[in-house]
């Protein structure tokens, strides 16, 4: 029986305390050997199955230039209204991952802890092959559906000018801060899917409140920006050597530093600094240690 000299709350009955057991938030090893099974299942999957996934998340994520594009449009000028259309920036990530089709900046996390927790030179290759399937296919699904917005007769002429505003935004950014702003945007996605688990119930507003704050800082990412910036090329405005070597090359390497070397490194060692306490029991009470019977 729990007294006020342990300092728990007295009186608690075995069934408000099973409540209480069962109503504690997973610690965060258990966060991460989630993620670490959902990444090793993503490396064991076979290169088709990767591609079209990947292809299918890429032409999903046009609903965020869509969106942002379709909300400008219809608001009046002002950047107090640009606050409001930058929640059209959260449609394609939503259907994305809800949808559980293949992004790779989810994948800087997800599939990076699975290497970390068992650094061998299969498990590298695994890694490299899973991130070079998924970001070509991501890439392919964005240039494909920014070529369709501007080619097809599906927008009228003050949406497809949206459109070129908002890639214009981009490009205003230095190679020095598209990668910047890169590591920054990995990071929160990397932060969105760790917590994903533990709020399952809470999916959907966790996808549009990290998302939204992204589109408000205009953060760089790979996959929504490959759509944004060659809406330009293919109208005209930019060549391609300026897409790959000002954005892409640069927002690609500050996403994978702000996913897998500082989110998932330094979530992978505070797991590891915690089981290599001495004498250090899992506290979880849903996981309670086998006892001496037990064994």
């Amino acid at each position: 029986m729990a007294t006020q000299d342990d300092g728990k709350t007295p009186n608690l009955s075995q069934e408000e305390q099973a409540d209480v057991d069962k109503n504690q938030p997973p610690r965060a090893a258990v966060l991460h050997e989630i993620i670490r099974t959902q990444g090793d299942q993503e490396l064991e999957r076979n290169v088709a199955a990767l591609w079209w996934s990947a292809l299918a998340a890429g032409l999903t994520m046009g609903l965020s230039l869509m969106g942002m594009g379709l909300l400008n449009s219809r608001l009046p000028d002002g950047e107090e209204f640009k606050v409001i259309a930058s929640f059209g920036y959260c449609a394609g990530f939503l259907a994305v991952i809800l949808a559980r089709q293949q992004l790779f900046t989810e994948n800087t996390l997800t599939a990076v802890l699975p290497v970390m927790s068992k650094p061998t030179w299969a498990n590298a290759g695994r890694l490299l092959r899973l991130w070079t399937v998924v970001l070509v296919g991501n890439l392919c699904g964005t240039l494909l559906v920014a070529y369709v917005m501007l080619h097809l007769p599906i927008f009228d002429t003050k949406t497809d000018l949206a459109f070129l505003e908002i890639g214009r935004k981009v490009m205003e950014n230095d190679p020095g801060q598209m990668f910047a702003k890169g590591i920054v945007s990995g990071w929160m996605i990397a932060t969105m899917v760790w917590m994903i688990p533990s709020m399952e119930s809470a999916k959907l507003w966790i996808i549009i409140l990290i998302t939204y704050l992204m589109a408000l800082g205009d953060f760089t990412h790979i996959v929504v920006g490959s759509a944004e910036v060659s809406y330009l090329v293919f109208a005209g405005e930019l060549a391609w050597k300026d897409f790959w070597l000002v954005f892409a090359g640069p927002t690609l390497a500050g996403n994978i530093i702000g996913g897998s070397f500082i989110f998932a490194l330094i979530s992978h060692a505070q797991i590891r600094s915690e089981s290599s306490l001495p004498g250090k029991q899992a506290a979880d009470p849903r996981h309670p240690q086998p006892t001496r019977k037990d064994q």
